[in-house]
């Protein structure tokens, strides 16, 4: 039996379609604030992000100032997802690479919302 090769491209075919449908399913006033935060999905950290300490193996990243605090913000809010690592951690499972990028895109919200990892964890979004 041949084993199918998922290209990158697919993967962020996919990602996206995850994407779009998380931010669909949340409440209306949290899917509005959304569309201030920057999405971006990206292989891995970039050299940049793995200089200043970013873990090579990470699978998602929050960078700015939660919502919360936007008075205070100088740069627009971000958020990664590394879909390399994601896919790695989901060991080339298309089904639960869906299930891991839904995961870290609320993990990284759940960030963007001010929630720090015990509340995450709480919430079972480790």
């Amino acid at each position: 039996m041949n084993a199918v090769k998922i290209t990158a491209r697919r993967r962020n075919e996919w990602a996206g379609e995850e994407v779009d449908r998380v931010l669909r399913s949340l409440p209306a006033p949290l899917r509005a604030r959304t569309g201030e935060l920057e999405i971006v999905l990206q292989p891995a950290p970039t050299r940049a992000q793995l200089r200043d300490g970013v873990d090579p193996d990470l699978m998602g990243l929050f960078e700015g100032e939660p919502f919360a605090d936007e008075d205070q913000r100088l740069f627009p809010a971000r958020l990664f997802l590394f879909l390399e690592n994601i896919w790695d951690e989901a060991e080339g499972d298309a089904e639960t690479f869906r299930r891991e990028v839904r995961t870290t895109l609320l993990h990284e919200l759940g960030h963007y919302l001010g929630l720090e990892e015990s509340d995450l964890a709480l919430r079972d979004l480790e």
